[in-house]
């Protein structure tokens, strides 16, 4: 039996294979998850994200992440301490607060590997497309809940599951280094476990308030 990695629940299912890997679904917290035999190694994860071009100047990733600067931001105090975490080798988010006005820190465990920033407390930490990549999300996010001061913001950016229908024929699962999935569900049983207000915004953007 496979372990979810999220809650620890031993209940997991088979919820769909493919010609590549197999995918379980938690009974308890509604992840789906790839089959942890099938999870990349952390050379192939970093030969995978080398490969991405996510710059600066491109203005197309601007926008796309202008979206969650731009929600986070309506959810901060003025010049708010704020961790971008799995910044990536291009951290263009952590650029767009600090133009907003907001002290960024970056972390990214191939990147900007500098740990005592995990040790700093924030009005808010941002995750945008990491999530989905955690082999420990469940020990990712407690750690995180704990660096967030008192109605801190966790803020998440990820495609969410709707149906395993629309699962099988989702081309977000085919990434190799995409290996845990978020429904409503799941965010609404991480927010009950952490006591978090929960709220949704757009397709894919996700905000947990610290009470």
């Amino acid at each position: 039996m496979n372990q979810c990695p999220l809650c620890y629940s031993e209940q997991t299912t088979n919820y769909i294979s493919d010609r590549k890997r197999t995918f379980l679904y938690c009974e308890q917290c509604s992840l789906v998850f790839a089959e942890p035999k099938s999870w990349p190694n952390a050379a192939l994860e970093k030969a995978e994200y080398d490969q991405h071009e996510n710059h600066p100047d491109d203005d197309g990733y601007q926008r796309f992440l202008a979206r969650m600067s731009r929600a986070l931001h309506r959810r901060l105090p003025s010049a708010a301490d704020v961790l971008d975490f799995g910044c990536g080798p291009s951290p263009v988010l952590a650029m767009q607060l600090q133009t907003l006005g907001h002290n960024v820190a970056v972390y990214d465990v191939f990147y900007y590997p500098e740990r005592a920033v995990l040790v700093q407390h924030y009005d808010a930490i941002v995750m945008t497309e990491v999530i989905e990549h955690l082999h420990a999300p469940g020990q990712v996010l407690t750690e995180l809940f704990q660096q967030l001061k008192p109605g801190g913001v966790l803020a998440v950016m990820t495609q969410r599951v709707i149906s395993q229908e629309r699962f099988a024929k989702w081309n977000y699962k085919n990434d190799p280094t995409h290996v845990c999935f978020y429904s409503d569900a799941t965010f609404h049983w991480i927010a009950n476990e952490k006591q978090a207000e929960l709220s949704f915004e757009e397709r894919d953007l996700v905000f947990l308030t610290r009470t």
